[in-house]
């Protein structure tokens, strides 16, 4: 486990980070996957993490989102939570300019969450520091391209990181993305503010909930049976 005194450069976070091996978990910041990475992808999603820490730290994000663990098709490909290559671009307008890279080979792919995740982020006008309880990818035995729940032990080995970014940023809100993850990070001694996880179902409450949640107008459906204006 890391040690807190390490953590509080983005850099010594990184490579703290870079340093967690487990079974049957990708670590996208030291981990080369065979079929999608380029030659150089675990130091570019290691550059992503470190660009958007110090962002964070420089713009004194004071706001965390919080999911549950990193997903096949996104923080696995990306190095950054709930953020899939189709919105690489929309994560660097969020830190005005912060020049991420795509990691992989071939055509990018897409998330639904992340899809859902940017959808509500880019109506903000303020830049929102992303996380998960265990920020790597668990996988199930033999089938790298799956997602699972981390274990408790998975998520006691990481959970020093979850709290340095709480020590470095000061978060005054800490939104926990689903139950999985807000029961987590209450286990972990964490406050937080639980919202719907937009997966299964739970995309328009997680919508309306953020829309309350940083004062948002409401985002109307456009009626099908009403003729646009000549």
């Amino acid at each position: 486990m890391v040690h807190r005194a390490m953590t509080h450069s983005a850099a010594s976070f990184v490579d703290a980070l870079a340093g967690i091996r487990l079974d049957n978990v990708f670590n996208p910041y030291t981990d080369l996957c065979s079929l999608y990475d380029k030659p150089d992808a675990a130091s570019r999603r290691r550059r992503n993490l470190e660009l958007s820490l110090t962002a964070a730290i420089e713009f004194e994000v004071r706001t965390v989102w919080v999911a549950r663990d990193l997903g096949y098709r996104g923080g696995r490909r990306t190095g950054l939570a709930l953020t899939d290559e189709p919105h690489l671009d929309a994560y660097s307008a969020l830190f005005h300019g912060l020049p991420v890279q795509k990691a992989t080979k071939g055509p990018v792919m897409g998330e639904r969450t992340a899809n859902t995740i940017w959808r509500m982020l880019s109506r903000l006008t303020q830049p929102v520091f992303l996380w998960n309880v265990f920020p790597l990818h668990p996988h199930e035995p033999d089938d790298p391209m799956s997602n699972r729940c981390h274990t408790a032990r998975e998520r006691d080995t990481c959970a020093d990181f979850l709290h340095a970014v709480i020590d470095i940023l000061k978060p005054t809100q800490i939104l926990a993305i689903g139950g999985d993850a807000h029961k987590a990070v209450a286990n972990m001694g964490i406050e937080s503010v639980q919202v719907r996880h937009p997966s299964y179902g739970g995309q328009n409450v997680f919508i309306r909930q953020i829309e309350e949640a940083y004062a948002l107008p409401t985002e109307t459906q456009p009626d099908l049976f009403t003729q646009p204006a000549a």
